[in-house]
C-alpha cells in the first residue's frame, strides 16, 4: 500500500490550496480515509476524516466551514480543499487509509484519530504566511 500526498506549497493568509492523495494497493470501496497534520513541537490533529462506505464525513472544529475532504474513486485519489487559510493552518499534511472492519464507525462517533489508521503517505508541507 502507498499513499502519496501533493499539493502542498506556501500560500498568503485567506488563500486556497487543495491536496491530493493518492492511493495504490488501497482502495477506498470500504473504510475510511483521513488527512491529519502536525504542526513543529505540536502534537498531530485530525483534520478530516470520510468514511468511504457511506461517505459520512468529520471535520475538526479548528477546519469546519473551510476544509472539504473528497474522493474520486476513478483515480483512486482523496484530496482536501482549503480555504480561507489562516497561519495556524501551517503544517505537514499527512492522508492515511484503513479497510479494517467498523473503521468507517469511527468516523460516524465524531473520531479521527491517527492511531487507527495503518496506511500513510509521506505528507506534504502547507505554509500559511500572514
Amino acid at each position: 500500500v502507498q499513499l502519496v500526498e501533493s499539493g502542498g506549497g506556501l500560500v498568503q493568509a485567506g488563500g486556497s490550496l487543495r491536496l491530493s492523495c493518492k492511493a495504490s494497493g488501497f482502495t477506498f470501496d470500504e473504510g475510511a480515509i483521513g488527512w491529519f497534520r502536525q504542526a513543529p513541537g505540536k502534537e498531530r490533529e485530525g483534520v478530516a476524516c470520510l468514511s468511504t462506505t457511506d461517505g459520512h464525513a468529520y471535520y475538526a472544529e479548528t477546519v469546519k466551514g473551510r476544509f472539504t475532504i473528497s474522493t474520486d474513486t476513478a483515480k483512486n485519489t482523496v484530496y482536501l480543499e482549503l480555504n480561507t487559510l489562516k497561519p495556524e493552518d501551517s503544517a505537514v499534511y499527512y492522508c492515511a487509509g484503513d479497510d479494517s472492519p467498523g473503521i468507517g464507525r469511527t468516523v460516524h462517533a465524531g473520531f479521527c484519530i491517527g492511531e487507527y489508521y495503518d496506511y500513510w503517505g509521506q505528507g506534504t508541507l502547507v505554509t500559511v504566511s500572514s
